[in-house]
């Protein structure tokens, strides 16, 4: 009786499940799952009237309904108006800092379970002013660094920085590194400050916020730099350093900020000193502030900032430690699990540092008690209830954040039922092979299950296995198994059962299987496979190789099937190569049975590249290099390559080995020729008859040995400069000849046949030039000089000696016999006499003409150089009619000489500035006559001497120039229908005057270009085209064709 009681109280509380009511309902709901959920947000201090909406949106069936927790505290709607929720959004109106801030999550309900969201923080942004007391000035030197500090006033969150000098909106600019705005501390730094520097500095302030941006400035800071006529030059000195260790997430992006004082104004380079400085930052790896963009954990590591100019270098050194917020590696699922059995789910997150787990049912904490045991990312619940339905929620997280996963488990409770999954109704099945009928029925818990076949119970023997979970095995078929089969299902809360009837076939069968196949690289080959099959099934074919299924169908590959009859399933392989080697296997398949055969297939070809290739031992210009065997491809190896690039090359190319010629045998070789002290890789190729293989992985990246440089700096040369100073030049080193660090150059020069030389060290290896400077020098004074270079190891050899000049001196001399023309109104010509190379001062380098209207100072007089020694120039861009003063000077590389005693000179009346009126023409076959009207020149103007007319086509011209007295010309015209354009001008003795432009064609016909009468007096003619036949095309005519005709 006790026992039948429990039974209707459990089928009681199943019904109740199944059905509804406040209880989830088994295939119809489901438990809320986040769609949106809210993120954290910075609201301005003190802004009113405004609103901040905190998401929170979730699937779910039935719909959910939502709360909201703060700081741990249920949200209590109605007791603060301003907090309302909107479709599951918080709304707070007019947020305050004082109540407001803090942690917010959404938790989303409905009679499957609850869930609780993300936690959003809401924050307070705020920028206060800057005192209003006045800042104390501040002086600097040329030529010396300093800064200008921000103190900005409290704040949040983070600010951006810039300065501005004496008004806004006048900017600070980097100015090519000179000055630097540091974003963290917001102070304004200069490398080397500059006399023009002096000024009023303010401090910049953006604050950024969700819905609002604020900007201030500070009091002007009033900087004086303090003139210095030879500013003192020093080597860098690091001013701004980032921090000795600094912490970021990964995806993220990290800066670093560096910058020095020094003058010359320091160049910045950066470097990564375990390894190699990622690509991603190579964009600022010159500037002051390195920024790495989405870090990883290879970005981990040491950085290096070093700051050089000619006068030396300086370095410092900060590490970057990539932490990580929690990241999913394994989450749990959905379950549906019957009742009084087991449950397991695993949750694992990956993070640092490394994140901790805990469990939440319905957004309550979930600690080990009775039947639950949680340990870390492993939930058990054992003897699984009702009551253990409903969400669950697996959280892990760091002092970086947390992150959610959500599933709902449901607790089943039924009778066995297969309407959901019957047993198959048939199951057909090949003679002499084995057939497999399932039994799965929903029902909880589990039922037992047991097989008739007709009213005989079957029980496991030879032929005829039924398993613990049902699954009937019948093996060896005849047609005597032919027949029904019944599953039966019972639990106690009722039983069930379903049938399924089992049909015998015929067995497919391989009558003709592949053959094992040998061919080169690139050839053909068929693989057969023939079979029979039951006539009342189709047969199917399929490949495999290696056990992977083959694409017969796509077009263009290397697998084709052969198209024939159904029994034929032959595979041609096109084209092979060394990767279709291989067990290719053949499938003939029906509903019921599969039949398969296999061969293998030898592709023969160039060699797979070798392995394990590493650097056993490096020296000064040598390696020694080992590496394992790759595989053959089934032909001999013959010989192997080396191939090398260093660090600042891209591609490849063949070393130079010890043996020359490595045997394929070999497995171990020097390579030589290298140069110290450089980074390089290696990759090893192996060749048999058939060809070249793929190289080997590149070897690790080595460096060999320091060594004393083996070459000269090139490029020696110099000159100029100001008085007293002698400047040598050369060309840096490149990187691959320095050969070791503390690397710089050994320079030594002295008076040309001098017994002693001055030796002086530049140990920058960027250096390109010396300044020696010595009051006693002579201009223009012959040295011989003479450079090498030298590292940590040792000294190079000495260049070949070069002859430099100390400075020049100006000129002491002037030209004499100074001669101006008036060519045009806009032209004159100068000549003088040349001056003699009688000092020894300098090298002469040209002329200098000077020009200035009367009434003008000569300061103001225009220039033109010439190129060379020439003793005669042309000055055009000049005004009609206007007397200009001349004078010459002979110049060099340290300036001009005196000026030659000054002439005069009156440019020509202008031209006139009218073009020819009345122009006519007419067509005669292939040749045109053009008329015109004579232009006469005003009182003003220069007297027409004749007329100009320019003949031009698709980029060519020539020129006919007539006399006065002739007012027509005769042309040719070309033989297709392209057009021709004739330019018409006069000229004089003022040059060439206003020109008139027409067109003319073969089919032109006759026509004419009126003057408007009304407007002759105008400087500029309007002009009127009348014509009587349509323009056209002509084609090239060059002026080799139509000159002669004039």
């Amino acid at each position: 009786m006790g026992y039948l009681s429990c039974l209707l109280i459990l089928t009681s509380l199943a019904l109740t499940y199944a059905v509804g009511g406040d209880v989830c309902v088994s295939g119809h709901d489901s438990g809320p799952v986040f769609e949106e959920q809210p993120t954290g947000q910075i609201y301005p201090e003190g802004l009113t009237e405004g609103k901040v909406t905190l998401t929170c949106q979730a699937r779910a069936s039935p719909a959910a309904t939502y709360r909201w927790r703060l700081n741990g505290s249920e949200v209590v709607f109605g007791a603060d108006p301003r907090y309302t929720l909107v479709a599951g959004n918080l709304v707070i109106t007019n947020p305050r800092h004082d109540r407001d801030t803090g942690s917010y999550q959404c938790l989303a309900i409905n009679r499957c379970g609850t869930i609780v969201s993300r936690a959003a923080n809401l924050k307070f942004g705020y920028l206060h002013d800057f005192p209003p007391e006045s800042r104390s000035p501040q002086t600097a030197y040329e030529g010396a660094g300093t800064f200008l500090a921000c103190q900005p006033p409290a704040h949040y969150p983070a600010l951006s920085y810039r300065w501005f000098v004496n008004e806004f909106p006048s900017f600070v600019q980097p100015d090519g590194g000179r000055w630097f705005v540091s974003q963290v501390t917001g102070n304004l730094y200069v490398a080397k400050s500059q006399a023009n520097d002096t000024g009023n500095y303010f401090c910049f302030t953006t604050i950024s916020m969700d819905i609002s941006t604020k900007s201030i400035f500070s009091k002007a800071i009033q900087l004086t730099v303090q003139p210095d006529a030879n500013p003192r030059k020093s080597a860098p000195s690091i001013r701004v350093r980032f921090p000795a260790e600094t912490y970021a997430l990964a995806g993220h992006s990290a800066q670093l900020e560096c910058f020095a004082y020094g003058n010359p104004v320091p160049k910045l380079r950066w470097r990564k000193l375990e390894g190699v400085l990622s690509a991603k930052a190579l964009a600022s790896a010159d500037g002051p502030i390195l920024t790495l963009p989405d870090l990883n954990f290879e970005d981990e590591g040491m950085y290096e900032c070093e700051a050089y100019n000619s006068e030396g270098r300086d370095t410092y050194q900060g590490r970057i430690v990539v932490q990580a917020q929690p990241e999913w590696l394994q989450v749990m699922s959905d379950s549906e699990v019957e009742i009084s059995s087991e449950l397991h789910w695993s949750c694992m997150a990956a993070g640092k540092p490394r994140p901790t787990i805990r469990w939440l049912r319905n957004g309550q904490p979930l600690s080990t008690q009775d039947r639950v045991d949680v340990s870390s990312g492993s939930l058990r619940i054992s003897n699984l209830a009702l009551e253990d339905s409903g969400m669950y929620q697996c959280v892990a997280e760091n002092k970086h954040g947390a992150i959610y996963s959500n599933a709902e488990l449901r607790v089943q409770v039924q009778a066995p039922d297969f309407r959901l999954n019957p047993v198959r109704r048939l199951v057909p099945a090949a003679r002499g092979g084995t057939v497999r009928m399932e039994c799965k029925p929903r029902a909880a818990p589990k039922p037992t299950l047991f097989w008739s076949r007709g009213t005989e119970l079957l029980t496991n023997s030879s032929r005829v296995t039924v398993s613990p979970d049902g699954v009937l095995w019948i093996y060896n078929i005849s047609r005597a198994d032919e027949g029904k089969y019944t599953c039966f299902a019972e639990n106690y809360l009722g039983k069930a059962n379903s049938t399924g009837h089992l049909s015998v076939r015929d067995a497919t069968k391989i009558t003709l299987a592949p053959s094992n196949a040998d061919i080169n690289q690139g050839e053909n080959v068929t693989l057969q496979c023939h079979a029979s099959h039951d006539p009342t099934m189709d047969l199917t074919f399929t490949w495999t190789m290696n056990g992977v299924l083959l694409d017969t169908e796509e077009p263009g590959q290397h697998y084709h099937r052969v198209e024939g009859k159904e029994t034929i399933g032959d595979l041609v392989i096109v084209n092979g190569q060394l990767g279709q080697a291989g067990t290719y296997t053949c499938s003939a398949q029906t509903v019921v049975d599969t039949a398969t055969a296999s061969a293998k297939l030898v592709v023969r070809g160039p060699p797979g590249p070798p392995g394990g290739l590493v650097v056993k031992s490096a020296n000064e210009t040598s390696v020694e290099l080992r590496w394992s065997r790759g595989y053959d491809n089934h032909s001999p190896i013959s010989k192997y390559l080396i191939m090398g690039r260093s660090k600042h090359t891209h591609e490849w190319r063949r070393m130079r080995t010890e043996p020359h010629n490595i045997e394929g045998n070999a497995e171990s070789a020097h390579v030589n020729d290298l140069r110290p002290w450089m980074n390089y890789e290696f990759q090893v190729i192996a060749s048999n008859i058939l060809g070249s293989g793929e190289p080997s992985m590149p070897s690790q990246m080595i460096q060999t040995k320091q060594a004393a440089p083996t070459v000269a700096p090139s490029g020696l040369g110099g000159g100029g400069g100001d008085r007293s100073e002698l400047i040598i030049t050369w060309t840096p080193m490149a990187r691959e000849y320095q050969n070791g660090d503390n690397f710089g150059y050994i320079l030594a020069f002295r008076k040309r046949d001098a017994p002693t030389w001055t030796v002086v060290r530049v140990p920058n290896v960027e250096s390109s030039r010396y300044v020696y400077i010595n009051q006693s020098l002579s201009p223009y004074c012959p040295f011989e000089v003479k450079i090498k270079a030298y590292n940590r190891k040792g000294e190079g050899p000495f260049s070949q000696v070069a002859v430099v000049h100390s400075a020049e001196e100006e000129p002491t001399v002037s030209p004499r016999k100074i001669s101006a023309v008036a060519l045009t109104a806009f032209e004159i010509q100068v000549s003088w006499d040349p001056v003699q190379h009688l000092t020894t001062n300098g090298v002469l380098r040209g002329y200098e003409i000077r020009y200035w209207r009367q009434h003008e100072r000569e300061a103001a007089a225009d220039r033109v150089r010439t190129a060379g020694l020439e003793t005669m120039a042309r000055v055009s861009g000049l005004r009609p009619s206007t007397l200009y003063h001349v004078t010459v000077l002979v110049y060099n590389s340290a300036g001009t000489g005196p000026p030659s005693p000054r002439t005069t000179v009156i440019t020509r009346k202008p031209p006139p500035n009218r073009p020819p009126g009345n122009i006519s023409w007419k067509i005669d076959g292939s040749w045109v006559t053009v008329r015109w009207d004579q232009v006469a020149a005003m009182d003003n103007e220069s007297a027409v001497l004749g007329y100009k007319v320019l003949y031009k086509h698709e980029g060519q011209s020539a020129l006919k120039v007539l006399d006065k007295g002739k007012t027509s010309v005769r042309l040719p015209l070309p033989k297709d229908n392209s057009y021709v354009v004739l330019e018409i001008r006069s000229w004089g003795e003022g040059g060439d005057g206003a020109a008139q432009e027409i067109i003319v064609s073969r089919d032109s016909g006759t026509g004419m270009m009126v003057q408007n009468e009304a407007n002759l007096s105008s400087s500029s003619c309007p002009l009127l085209l009348l014509t009587v036949a349509l323009w056209g095309l002509i084609f090239i005519v060059s002026a080799e064709q139509w000159m002669p005709h004039f």
